[in-house]
């Protein structure tokens, strides 16, 4: 069954960090692309960051250059986004997504909330 559990998220005042987790099971995570979303309120989903299999890693968002990292730890099955300076603008439920590279299948997470707020 595959399965991926993001976690990592909570309240944090503005100027904080937060790492946020996803574990992936059931799959061959390390032949999969990876990504992290973020649905503000009222808003569409939208896409933050991408790390291929090999550790290529792309931030989508200009707000959000030089304060977020992704990673990957493909032994641990698990994908990291590093968020420092946090802004309320930040505030949203983030999703991590997996990829088949060059193939059709792609995997949800439930979410994980975060709140920036004084």
């Amino acid at each position: 069954q595959v399965q991926l559990v993001e976690s990592g998220g909570g309240l944090v005042q503005p100027g904080g960090s937060l790492r946020l987790s996803c574990v992936g099971s059931g799959f061959i995570f390390s032949s999969y692309i990876m990504r992290w979303y973020r649905q503000a309120p009222g808003k569409e989903r939208e896409l933050v960051a991408r790390i291929t299999s090999a550790g290529g890693t792309t931030i989508y968002l200009d707000s959000m250059k030089g304060r977020f990292t992704i990673s990957r730890d493909n032994a641990k099955n698990t994908m990291y986004l590093q968020m420092n300076s946090l802004k309320p603008e930040d505030t949203g439920v983030y999703y991590c997504n997996a990829a088949q590279t060059g193939g059709s299948r792609s995997y949800w997470g439930q979410g994980t909330q975060v709140t920036v707020s004084s």
